[in-house]
């Protein structure tokens, strides 16, 4: 499957993913994994608007996600976005090859610890991310690629 780059973006599309991450990641087909998303063709059309020239869209729910991600061609470079980490559990749990994340943004609302600059994570974050380190996968920070990465599970050990 010819994913390039996971990322967990509460903003999903916007300007530093659309340019800097599609560029970075040389991908030519965003896919944004939310089922609220997937369901909502204004959110859905506002998001195709910050995508870059000649980079496709796609929207799907998770359940078409685990169903259509093993199809794709091999000529496509897919940048997989997510809101929320539990996306990417799931994902994983229904047989997705997914061996590294990128954090870029975890917005801060009640009842989230603020863990960096960017991130911010309650008990059932902190349990996803728990469990993707567990299985393998490689958690990083950075909002833009010029960024320095930072261990996410290091983030998470020191505000315990």
């Amino acid at each position: 499957m010819p994913i390039v780059l996971t990322r967990i973006d509460n903003r999903l599309i916007h300007g530093a993913v659309a340019v800097s991450w599609t560029s970075h990641s040389g991908a030519n087909l965003i896919v944004v994994v939310d089922d609220a998303v997937a369901k909502d063709e204004g959110q859905r059309m506002l998001l195709d608007m910050a995508a870059p020239h000649g980079i496709g869209t796609r929207y799907f729910s998770v359940e078409d996600a685990i169903m259509k991600l093993p199809k794709a061609s091999p000529s496509q470079k897919i940048f997989l976005l997510v809101k929320e980490v539990e996306t990417i559990v799931k994902l994983i749990e229904g047989g997705i090859d997914i061996k590294e994340v990128n954090v870029g943004n975890m917005h801060f609302k009640e009842g989230k610890k603020q863990i960096s600059s960017s991130i911010s994570v309650d008990e059932n974050d902190v349990r996803a991310f728990k469990k993707l380190h567990e299985a393998g996968v490689t958690l990083e920070s950075r909002r833009v690629p010029t960024e320095n990465s930072v261990e996410v599970m290091k983030l998470l050990k020191e505000v315990e």
